[in-house]
């Protein structure tokens, strides 16, 4: 037999667990997060303001030396480069001037260029 005779009534707020959560205000530091990571990732050490170069072997270039160097990354150069790349692109997103856009989606064609990948 269970015990539900015998178990207590738990009073509920009515609030959902996430209602709560909201109503918490976060910490200035964690709101610009993405900021940190591309400025102090843990797997690549980059060049100051690669994402903002114009021309999109030079940033290839950029981040295939920076992945080859690294001895902290976790996957292959190749996947790592294109892993900060595409996660810059996501993260500065709506904010990122739209020829910018253009300039970090060729620099992934150029990227797999540079480490011998087939195109798409």
């Amino acid at each position: 037999m269970g015990c539900g005779g015998m178990a207590k009534k738990i009073k509920r707020s009515g609030k959902t667990a996430t209602a709560s959560r909201a109503a918490a205000p976060r910490a200035a530091v964690s709101k610009r997060w993405s900021g940190a990571v591309t400025k102090h990732s843990n797997a690549l050490d980059l060049e100051a303001g690669v994402f903002t170069w114009k021309d999109p072997a030079q940033i290839a270039a950029s981040l295939k030396r920076s992945a080859e160097a690294s001895t902290r990354r976790k996957a292959n150069p190749y996947r790592s480069a294109l892993s900060m790349l595409i996660f810059y692109g996501n993260r500065a997103g709506k904010n990122l001037p739209q020829a910018q856009k253009r300039v970090l989606n060729r620099a992934k064609v150029e990227l797999r260029k540079a480490f011998g990948r087939r195109e798409r």
